[in-house]
């Protein structure tokens, strides 16, 4: 028993070593094919047989039934799809099994494949260990805007995070300095000449309180363009209560042009309980 209690200890060493020794590229691509194989293909299998759909609940919209809430509630959660295979592929943990919001993103942005839109997404993936937040060294800084600027070849993508060491760019991307927490580093943020156009997509996977997620969003939402998504990830479940209460008594009448749902994920393999989601659509007008 002590024996193996101390070869599972042992195991994160083992990957770090491997990392060491390999070339950068080579880790990512084994540890991609391994979750390929042992995961998404038994679970696409799987998929053809069972469904299961996310607990949605949805506010504002018309009607006796928002389109959103009704988008949302079609989604198989069990289905991985191209998208999971494509951020797995680059290291995000957005449909790896621990999260599997890319089988919601695979349904929410379908019309959006072709389109020349732009994308923001906060947060980038930190794993330096003395971060708050930091993703205990297995975050793959960029990983996300990499796998987004493949899903959409016409798309410009967008970033920014509060760690200026890990900001960069690359052909389609470009990241910026921002202090969630800061309305004045929010203001500074959206008035880069680059995004005063808005987005047709912005998510928000940065520092994961209440406080800073809605500091964010009021301080971005009106940058979402006619039509767009706007998106809180990894919001725990002793949140959820309260974030329902916050958009039923206060956002629906701030933002009335605006769709709402919380969306509940829960899996097994997240542990945590943080797999849910604030998803937001702005109306056309």
């Amino acid at each position: 028993m002590n024996r193996v209690a101390s070869t599972l200890k042992k195991m994160p060493d083992i990957r770090t070593s491997l990392r060491l020794a390999l070339p950068p590229r080579a880790l990512p691509f084994i540890l991609a094919r391994k979750w390929y194989l042992s995961f998404y293909l038994p679970r696409l299998a799987n998929s053809w047989f069972v469904k299961r759909t996310p607990e949605v609940h949805g506010f504002g919209g018309s009607g006796r039934a928002p389109h959103l809430w009704e988008q949302l509630q079609s989604v198989n959660t069990l289905a991985p799809t191209r998208m999971c295979w494509i951020m797995t592929k680059y290291g995000s943990d957005k449909g790896n099994g621990w999260h599997n919001y890319t089988t919601v993103y695979s349904v929410l942005f379908k019309e959006f494949h072709d389109r020349p839109l732009r994308l923001f997404e906060l947060g980038l993936a930190i794993n330096d260990p003395v971060d708050v937040s930091n993703m205990g060294g297995q975050g793959r800084p960029g990983a996300s805007l990499r796998g987004w600027r493949e899903l959409f070849p016409h798309a410009l993508v967008y970033g920014g995070d509060i760690n200026r060491n890990i900001l960069f760019q690359e052909d389609r991307i470009k990241t910026y300095y921002c202090d969630q927490l800061n309305q004045v580093a929010i203001r500074d943020l959206w008035s880069q000449p680059v995004l005063r156009e808005g987005m047709d997509i912005i998510i928000e996977d940065g520092l994961h309180t209440f406080e800073a997620n809605v500091s964010f969003l009021e301080g971005s939402i009106d940058c979402l363009r006619p039509g767009g998504i706007y998106i809180i990830e990894d919001i725990a479940c002793e949140w959820s209560d309260r974030w329902c209460e916050q958009v039923e008594s206060i956002y629906v009448k701030k933002y009335p042009n605006y769709e709402f749902a919380f969306v509940n994920l829960l899996t097994p393999l997240n542990t945590a309980r943080d797999n849910n989601l604030l998803v937001i659509r702005r109306n056309r007008e």
